[in-house]
């Protein structure tokens, strides 16, 4: 029919340039389709019903779990109906409210000697959990944390989960909201790193999300692989991860949007390791960290990546590094723009 399967993302296709573009997104038997000439929309529908047998559902409101509202204001994602019956697998239905997902500076261990509980309803708990996260990036940093005891999970690890499970009782219609912005939108990036905060193998965990203007398009809150030594290498391996995620992005907008677009920015909280990134003299501090990690040196280089300072207290991806207090964790959870949405 005349599309192109998108280099940068195997289930994306696009036809046509300009107003006349058209995007599907293809999850096994399930579309979504777009593009500014709603004309273009329903010829590509009706040459799909002529080679199969398809049922048009309208405008996007519901997909994989993810509840989908569109109107003036723009669009919201929520998974709220989802959440109630993760709440109801757990048996915390009615339960008390938390107001973190997370018990600030809580330290668990594989090693737990605590009375170990059914690994099968764990497992089930924490990957309902993970699905989860795709709407509520609130969630990823404790969900993640709690998904490294799937193997032999205690009381301890049991009780963590459904700390998160109060707080998603608490906070059933949030969700996130993306504004209709004129003009052309830029990629602006966060990355972050705690230090060794895993007590079992001493490895630190990285937090990147990226906005898209002033909406949060990706996210993830992943343990490093390796050891870092220092705090600046554990920042120096995050920023170094999340410039292939930022190259990955930029290439992704690009092809579907036909146009090269502005460079993406990112945001590290560590003076060091930018000053690592941006130097290239192997100093002794730093000989040992792996190759691999070097690539954001020539991303800087070649002016594909930009990267600044800035203070923490602006570090966005502090929520996906480590569990913070009540007032933190909320103004955080605002400023990533997380929002009650009431819609029926």
């Amino acid at each position: 029919m005349g599309f192109t399967q998108s280099a940068h993302e195997a289930t994306v296709y696009r036809r046509g340039s300009g107003r006349s573009v058209l995007l599907v997104g293809v999850y096994v038997d399930d579309l979504i389709i777009t593009g500014a000439e709603e004309e273009e929309v329903n010829s590509f529908k009706a040459q799909m019903k002529e080679r199969f047998d398809m049922s048009d559902l309208g405008l996007l409101c519901f997909y994989l779990g993810v509840e989908v509202r569109q109107d003036a204001r723009g669009i919201t994602l929520r998974q709220t109906h989802y959440a109630k019956r993760i709440l109801e697998l757990g048996e915390m239905v009615g339960c008390n409210p938390a107001h973190t997902p997370m018990e600030e500076k809580l330290r668990l261990s594989r090693e737990s000697k605590a009375e170990e509980v059914d690994s099968t309803h764990y497992r089930r708990l924490v990957g309902s959990l993970r699905y989860l996260v795709h709407t509520r990036p609130d969630l990823a940093f404790a969900v993640g944390y709690v998904s490294r005891f799937m193997e032999r999970p205690t009381v301890e690890h049991l009780q963590a989960v459904k700390r998160i499970l109060r707080y998603v009782a608490g906070t059933l219609e949030y969700g996130l909201h993306y504004k209709r912005a004129p003009g052309t939108a830029r990629f602006i990036g966060y990355c972050d790193s705690d230090l060794a905060g895993d007590i079992d193998t001493s490895k630190s965990t990285s937090g990147t999300m990226f906005f898209l203007g002033d909406c949060l398009v990706t996210w993830q809150s992943i343990k490093q692989r390796v050891v870092a030594l220092s705090s600046c290498e554990a920042e120096y391996i995050a920023t170094a991860s999340a410039a292939t995620q930022a190259l990955w992005l930029s290439r992704l907008l690009g092809e579907l949007l036909g146009k090269e677009v502005d460079v993406v920015e990112l945001k590290v909280d560590s003076k060091s390791a930018l000053a690592l990134a941006k130097n290239p003299i192997f100093h002794d501090r730093s000989k040992h960290i792996r190759i691999k990690y070097y690539f954001i040196r020539d991303c800087l280089e070649d002016g594909s990546i930009k990267a600044s300072h800035i203070p923490t207290t602006d570090q966005l991806a502090d929520i996906l590094t480590k569990s913070l207090g009540k007032a933190k964790f909320q103004e955080m959870r605002r400023r990533i723009g997380l929002e009650q949405i009431n819609q029926h």
